[in-house]
């Protein structure tokens, strides 16, 4: 590996040979060592690796504990901004500066509830029981008194069939319901406006964003939303905003 381009201060008579022959950093000057993660990995390191890179705005998505080339340009944008080595590989130097920038990552943000990032809360959902759903994220949050008990993704209606923004309520729950107008099964709905409902979605489930609803909200986590329609109770708030 040849030497880095950075300088590297406080080091007399150094820049003729790259040190980290043994392994170890230098305290003084930051020089590409051994990498410790690189492109190709999978592990449970890789997966802390990321959350810490989302703890502050490098990685935008859910932690996979592989390292593919969106983790690569996220360590490169790293190490360029704290003047390291822009190599994408994760050497000592690299890690330990990201630890102690960044806290140990909790169960959650090691394996996230939704893909998507949960965006601040409207002001209409901070008091209550309310299902609140941004179109921004395309995130729903349960959430009693302002704490967010459960998330999950969503999708909504398409530009023919645009799903409602407002406040409104839960008017009706069905564990099990079939489109009475497209024929499609709509299990753990829970209705909130003119027909309109938050529920499961085997379409979604399966491609995801590419398709859209006829308006409803879109769950494709099953279980997490079975859990949370068990808890919801007919007269709950329901928040869908940008």
């Amino acid at each position: 590996m040849s030497s880095p381009s950075a300088p590297s201060p406080s080091s007399p008579s150094s820049s003729a040979a790259p040190s980290g022959d043994d392994g170890k950093p230098s305290a003084s000057a930051p020089a590409a060592g051994k990498a410790l993660m690189a492109k190709g990995a999978e592990s449970e390191q890789v997966r802390e690796l990321q959350a810490r890179l989302r703890q502050i705005g490098y990685f935008h998505r859910s932690p996979t504990g592989f390292y593919g080339s969106i983790t690569a340009d996220a360590v490169s944008g790293f190490q360029k901004k704290r003047e390291l080595p822009v190599t994408g590989s994760v050497d000592e130097a690299t890690w330990q500066r990201l630890v102690a920038m960044t806290r140990k990552p909790t169960a959650n943000e090691l394996r996230p509830q939704t893909t998507n990032e949960l965006d601040a809360p409207d002001p209409r959902c901070m008091t209550g029981r309310v299902l609140c759903i941004s179109k921004e994220s395309r995130t729903l949050a349960w959430m009693v008194d302002g704490k967010v008990i459960s998330a999950m993704d969503v999708r909504f209606g398409s530009e023919n069939t645009p799903t409602r923004e407002g406040t409104f309520k839960v008017d009706r729950k069905e564990r099990e319901w079939t489109s009475t107008l497209y024929d499609t099964e709509m299990p753990y709905s829970m209705f909130f406006s003119r027909g309109q409902a938050v529920h499961y979605s085997a379409d979604f489930a399966a491609r995801g964003y590419n398709g859209a609803s006829h308006g409803c909200v879109n769950v494709r986590d099953k279980g997490r939303l079975a859990k949370v329609f068990d808890q919801v109770r007919v007269g709950d708030k329901v928040v869908v905003h940008w």
